[in-house]
């Protein structure tokens, strides 16, 4: 049964393209090597890729902080890479926040790890925290 829920094809496509990078690279370099090699996994299949992408965190319509997203897919999905021995519930709070921040719905947590770990997440309007600001 597919799932069916936002950006679900464009989602698989993307899960897939990080099953591609693991099958080539295994696991064990640093988190750095599977973001440039996701890109160009990404950008073969035809997809718009922004790396290190900036999110703005504002409070008070005050700028308090900057992060950078690894990955964002055709203006539409975040992903958070990690290369760990295990996910952990900072990292899945991580991507959230990134998500809160910029008004996005949809992000994946891909973990580089012994075995390749992802999480999709969908935010929903009870979660939305501060919007990005141009």
């Amino acid at each position: 049964m597919k799932d069916n829920y936002l950006y679900s094809d464009l989602t698989e496509k993307i899960i897939g393209c990080a099953y591609k990078v693991f099958d080539k690279l295994g696991s064990g370099f640093l988190e750095k090597v599977y973001e440039n090699a996701l890109k160009i996994e990404l950008e073969k299949n035809g997809f718009k890729v922004i790396q290190q992408y900036p999110i703005k965190v504002f409070y008070d319509d005050t700028l308090v902080g900057e992060y950078f997203a690894d990955l964002l897919v055709e203006d539409k999905i975040i992903i958070e890479l990690k290369a760990a021995t295990e996910l952990s519930k900072a990292h899945e709070t991580q991507l959230i926040n990134y998500l809160r921040s910029t008004g996005y719905q949809v992000g994946i947590l891909i973990n580089f790890g012994d075995k390749l770990t992802i999480r999709r997440k969908v935010m929903t309007a009870n979660y939305k925290g501060s919007q990005r600001k141009s």
